[in-house]
């Protein structure tokens, strides 16, 4: 009896920790994600950012979502922002995060830049990081929280 009790409750740690694990997206999976959206802007940038601002084609999981910025400074795919300055953007801390962002982004390379930002739902700021590249005339990024 005391053995079924500890498999018992071994058994709801590891589903009750599958179920926490689940609710938001991993670092791999961010990861995975970015490097689909810069096959997807590679093959057809218009139909690509459309596809992000949308959540369609597997480009919004949970909290995971690839958003772009244009030349501009302008978010260029985003489910919210689009037209709206991603250069001019200020973490919850002050951090002048899109300058960071923009200065980060390199053709072909794939950086991490932290922030703070709350979960979807929530207002208390957590750290988020999120993955950056350029992909000819864009900044894209996935970013999963800490």
């Amino acid at each position: 009896m005391l053995r079924q009790l500890a498999m018992g409750s071994a058994f709801a740690v590891l589903v009750a920790g599958s179920a926490w694990a689940g609710e938001y997206g991993t670092p791999a999976e961010a990861r995975a994600m970015l490097e689909k959206a810069v096959a997807a802007v590679n093959a057809n940038k218009a139909k690509a950012l459309e596809m992000f601002t949308k959540g369609e084609g597997g480009f919004k999981d949970r909290d995971l979502y690839p958003y772009c910025g244009g030349p501009d400074g302008n978010f260029t795919a985003h489910p919210s922002l689009v037209g709206k300055s991603l250069k001019d953007l200020k973490d919850k801390a002050g951090k002048p995060l899109g300058v960071e962002v923009y200065a980060a982004a390199k053709d072909g390379v794939i950086v991490e830049v932290s922030y703070m930002w709350p979960r979807p739902g929530q207002t208390e700021p957590v750290n988020k990081v999120v993955y950056v590249t350029k992909v000819g005339d864009q900044v894209c990024a996935v970013g999963y929280y800490k």
